[in-house]
């Protein structure tokens, strides 16, 4: 097994992708904790990071769910991080990336598409939006959606020089997004609220509060504009328009401006 400290001294490799481990269920035959390999522990700690979240997550915990001793577990990796990075790279693969034959010209379907999934990934599983800027983010899944950002913002005729910029644009864009709704909706969950009541409740004390803020009058002249509807409505009028602000900024920085 690699060392924890030696990964600490080397953080640019702190990877499991990158430790030469032995393949999921490896190892020599006989030594392996009776029925576990490295997919049932990985669905597990799916399961339980997304019924308690990452503060409340821990081998100790897992091990419990498992049925096994926190040593058995450790057979299949060396840290927590491992185990952390294994989830982040399992849950990646639930998004539905456009297939290698998409055509060019639908490079912004393709593009409302990736974002749609990121989004959707990261109010799905709150705990991931924490974790990605954390690891290096090279597992099989998030490599073919890196793959499939950048033929998508490939696919739109900007020049090579603009293109991290396009991706950094929308995909930070969605990660914030994302990451904001999720945690609303995890706020509403702890409450007890649908997102309707929290929304009604906070916006009221606020306004009593703030009633003599300057703040108010814009504020008040926006959610006017922004209309009626339901939170869940708001959310999705408010990311539609955003990534159509996106594209719109892609397309005048194509050559003859789109």
């Amino acid at each position: 097994m690699a060392k924890a400290a030696g990964r600490t001294n080397n953080p640019a490799r702190t990877s499991v992708w990158l430790q030469g481990k032995a393949p999921r269920g490896g190892g020599r035959k006989g030594d392996q904790p009776s029925g576990l390999d490295r997919d049932r522990i990985t669905e597990v700690s799916v399961r339980l990071l997304d019924a308690e979240g990452l503060a409340k997550f821990s081998m100790r915990r897992l091990a419990a769910e498992l049925n096994v001793t926190a040593m058995s577990v450790y057979w299949y990796v060396d840290t927590k991080d491992d185990l952390l990075e294994l989830a982040l790279d399992s849950v990646c693969g639930e998004m539905r990336l456009p297939g290698k034959e998409a055509p060019a010209e639908a490079w912004r379907e393709q593009l409302r598409s990736l974002a749609d999934e990121y989004r959707a990934l990261l109010i799905r599983h709150p705990w991931v939006s924490p974790l990605v800027g954390r690891f290096l983010n090279i597992g099989p899944h998030w490599l073919e959606f890196a793959l499939a950002v950048q033929r998508a913002v490939g696919h739109t005729g900007l020049p090579v020089e603009k293109r991290n910029g396009a991706i950094s644009a929308v995909f930070q864009f969605v990660y914030g997004f994302g990451t904001i709704e999720g945690h609303y909706m995890a706020r509403c969950a702890e409450a007890g609220m649908t997102q309707d009541e929290y929304y009604r409740e906070a916006t009221g004390k606020v306004q009593v509060e703030l009633a003599s803020h300057e703040i108010m009058e814009s504020a008040g002249e926006l959610m006017a504009a922004r209309g009626g509807g339901t939170v869940e409505e708001m959310w999705e009028r408010d990311f539609t328009i955003a990534l159509d602000l996106m594209i719109a900024g892609i397309e005048s920085l194509l050559p003859g401006g789109g």
